[in-house]
């Protein structure tokens, strides 16, 4: 016998004596209860070198008390088991000083492995100061294994400052664990800052993520402050970070080494105090291999790797989600929805190449286009053909909304394909504006019916403005009804 004593609080007879009989067979004493009230007795009188227990037991929640357990004796290791398996326990479990969050159903062999690390790790590890108790829950939702595993990564990195790199196709909700990441950690009170590499024109990546000084470069009429300054003390999330040029690449590289950088047109070095979470649907890896990504900064981002499952992958979660979404659509006004138990099933039989947000973009065009209160599965699989021809004649709108950023880059390299070196267009940037105002406008006008005032409002200009740019760009009237 070890002699070290592991004490148990679990409600469910069977399950405590599984484990109980599990933990015995290693060598260790177990004193089992099912009660809190029992646990925090023994805790009291000092018995116990590791707690294992169940969140939820008949007397008292037992992440209520885990801060009387820390501040009473510090270096008593917590292992918590859950059914409630969600992204907000686990991260509770973690911020009240649990050692490890198990959710349930768990392989024994892990409990007991956990058990093992806490009692090897107990005087070692510090004693800290139990964290506050976040009450807003996070909008990620499911209980799937896979999605599991990424709560319990988001839970233990919530508090530290390493830097994280997100792996996941579009619509997976990369950024949503970002900022979960950023909300449930020692940098909440600190801004949460997003920029998304894709949709930045190359020769602006630097000056948008260090800023320049006035009279750096045409156009540059007063300082600007970029992203790095505007995130100090919180968090800088570089969403689709593979889409970052390599001279970028280099540069920002240089940031993480020596912690300070130098705006566009500046010579002084400004220190930066930011935690960096990256994300890309792209394969880095591979994207090293091939040249097209440092391999050095791919290093440098990747110390802690989250990968996010397509929701392919996650099918058990589809319910839970399409519930969350028709709850949304309804509480931003939308009709009330229910879904048929056949809408369920061929929802979850749908491949979801978009994921996630694919999915919500389905639930709100339900609440919008149907009068129907229940969905039923012929609607269902009706959206979901006039979805696939969608996409055939969007490619590049993955579930969501077409790649606008990508669009305009594929017009361009078109555009100057047209002409050599030793003949540049002239006027780009009017030709090019024209060519997007003209059809934006135009296509605003026919979906208000010519109401310009709407029109205006969609588009966020003056009416007068409006009015001068249908004139300009010979945009031909459109009558209403």
């Amino acid at each position: 016998m070890s002699g070290e004593t592991i004490l148990v609080a679990e409600d469910d007879q069977a399950i405590r004596t599984v484990v109980s009989r599990a933990l015995s067979r290693h060598g260790w004493r177990v004193q089992a209860t099912s009660v809190a009230a029992t646990l925090w007795r023994w805790v009291s009188e000092g018995l116990g070198d590791v707690v294992v227990c169940d969140v939820m037991l008949p007397d008292e929640n037992s992440l209520d008390l885990l801060p009387r357990i820390r501040a009473l004796r510090p270096d008593l290791p917590v292992i918590v088991m859950s059914a409630r398996n969600t992204l907000l326990t686990a991260v509770r479990a973690t911020e009240r000083g649990a050692f490890e969050y198990l959710p349930k159903p768990f392989d024994i062999g892990n409990l007991v492995a956990a058990v093992q690390r806490s009692l090897a790790r107990r005087r070692a590890r510090p004693a800290e100061e139990p964290a506050g108790e976040l009450d807003e829950p996070l909008p990620i939702i499911g209980r799937s294994p896979a999605m599991q595993e990424v709560y319990r990564i988001v839970a233990r990195l919530a508090g530290t400052d390493l830097t994280v790199l997100i792996a996941g196709e579009s619509g997976t909700g990369k950024e949503l664990v970002a900022r979960a990441l950023h909300d449930f950690g020692k940098r909440r009170a600190g801004p949460f800052v997003a920029v998304n590499m894709a949709a930045i024109p190359k020769d602006l990546i630097e000056s948008e993520l260090f800023g320049h000084e006035k009279g750096a470069f045409t156009g540059a009429v007063a300082r600007r402050a970029g992203r790095f300054e505007q995130a100090e003390g919180g968090t800088l999330f570089l969403d689709e970070i593979g889409d970052m040029p390599l001279d970028a690449q280099t540069r920002l590289l240089r940031v993480l080494q020596q912690g300070e950088f130098v705006p566009v047109g500046g010579t002084t070095p400004i220190r930066t105090n930011v935690r960096i979470v990256a994300a890309s649907h792209r394969d880095l890896a591979q994207m090293v291999s091939q040249g097209l990504f440092r391999e050095d900064l791919f290093y440098r981002l990747n110390v802690v790797p989250i990968r996010l499952p397509p929701l392919r992958e996650r099918t058990e979660d589809i319910p839970a989600l399409a519930q969350h979404f028709l709850a949304k659509a309804r509480a931003e006004g939308l009709p009330a929805k229910i879904l048929a138990p056949g809408a369920v099933a061929r929802l979850k039989a749908h491949s979801w190449p978009g994921n996630v947000r694919e999915l919500e973009n389905l639930i709100r065009r339900l609440a919008v286009l149907y009068s129907e209160e229940t969905i039923e599965e012929a609607i269902i699989e009706r959206e979901l053909a006039g979805a696939r021809g969608r996409s055939t004649e969007e490619p590049g709108a993955e579930g969501g909304e077409p790649d606008l950023a990508r669009a305009v880059e594929r017009f361009l390299d078109r555009f100057f394909r047209a002409y050599d070196q030793s003949s540049p267009p002239a006027a780009v940037y009017d030709r090019v504006l024209r060519e997007i105002e003209r059809p934006l406008i135009t296509r605003t006008l026919q979906l208000t019916r010519g109401n310009q005032l709407k029109a205006a409002d969609i588009l966020g200009l003056n009416r007068n403005t409006l009015r001068k740019k249908i004139r300009e760009l010979d945009i031909p009237i459109v009558r209403g009804p």
